[in-house]
């Protein structure tokens, strides 16, 4: 079990190496890196405690959002002793249970969920690194719920209040670590 002093010790090790890169991938956008947590072994292993520990109902299946939430996911899901499902951006799977289309600050895109992979009533914790205008996140809600499983929560290092990405999550349990 984690404490409250230890949790406020790994949000410390996270908000340390996350890194703030102006006007990319075009100008005006801020993009998040997590390449330096991602590549340091304790402030992986401090993100993975944080994100694996949402609150409500307990996850059976963990659900990676394309791309780095994939890498975080696979943590997530190892610490919980789980399988992680990997929702991937529209061409990159053979076999296709649904897509979804979004918009997001920068464009659109579209996600899809594999096949035969979530299990009908399963409860689900989706996880992705930044949570911006909610477009990503919610299309991926929305294909875990019309698999017929459920979101227990969505789990994400860092928020960025200002864009209300969070309004689009209405209704599901929002756990974000760090917020600018």
């Amino acid at each position: 079990m984690t404490t409250s002093r230890d949790a406020t010790a790994d949000l410390d090790v996270v908000a340390g190496l996350l890194r703030d890169v102006p006007d990319f991938p075009s100008p005006g956008i801020r993009f998040w890196d997590l390449s330096a947590l991602l590549a340091d072994g304790p402030g992986l292993a401090a993100t993975t405690r944080l994100l694996a520990a949402p609150g409500g109902p307990a996850p059976e299946i963990v659900v990676g959002i394309e791309a780095r939430g994939f890498l975080l996911g696979a943590a997530v899901a190892h610490s919980l002793g789980l399988g992680v499902v990997a929702v991937r951006k529209k061409g990159k799977l053979p076999i296709v249970a649904a897509s979804e289309s979004y918009d997001l600050e920068y464009g659109s895109a579209t996600l899809e969920l594999p096949a035969d992979v979530l299990r009908p009533g399963a409860r689900a914790l989706l996880v992705d690194d930044v949570l911006a205008t909610g477009g990503t996140a919610a299309a991926a809600a929305a294909l875990v719920e019309g698999a017929g499983a459920t979101v227990a929560a969505v789990s994400m290092v860092l928020e960025l209040p200002a864009l209300g990405g969070r309004e689009r999550l209405d209704g599901h349990r929002v756990h974000t670590l760090l917020a600018r």
